[in-house]
């Protein structure tokens, strides 16, 4: 196990934060539970809560100016993704996709595509709901990058 590994998580809506906190109690890892309000954590002295207020992407700024490389950012927020990568830190989102410096691009322009086919009416619907198979995919892959970071690749 590697000490200085740290999980951030982007906790404003972020569906698997137990699932997190269960992986990360295994391997031992401090967890940064990041919102914009008040969240309930459970009473563990490696789960450290960080209310940052309401200001607009006050949450991600503290996760990228804090972030390291090696640590592991959970977000399904694709901007804050690209930050975290440019950090040299490891990504995945609450339902298992890993973000890598080849994906991001076109993550990012995904985004961008269907923000303006919601401006423009064609798509009026948001994602698809968390289902179980999503929650199995993250657990498998944040468990991979966990692996992954202790290895140091």
């Amino acid at each position: 196990m590697i000490g200085l590994l740290e999980i951030y998580i982007d906790a404003d809506g972020c569906p698997v934060k137990d699932e997190i906190y269960r992986v990360a109690r295994r391997h031992g890892l401090k967890v940064y539970v990041v919102s914009n309000s008040y969240m309930s954590i459970p009473p563990d002295e490696r789960i450290e809560r960080v209310t940052v207020g309401g200001r607009f992407d006050a949450a991600d700024d503290w996760i990228a100016e804090r972030i390291g490389e090696r640590d592991i950012a959970v977000t399904a927020d694709i901007p804050l993704a690209a930050r975290c990568l440019e950090k040299g830190a490891r990504v995945i989102s609450p339902k298992g996709q890993l973000f890598t410096e080849d994906s991001i691009g076109d993550a990012i322009a995904t985004r961008e595509l269907m923000s303006q086919l919601r401006q423009a009416g064609v798509v009026t619907g948001g994602p698809a709901p968390m289902a179980k198979p999503d929650r199995s995919r993250f657990l498998a892959g944040l468990e991979d990058v966990i692996r992954a970071a202790e290895r140091g690749r």
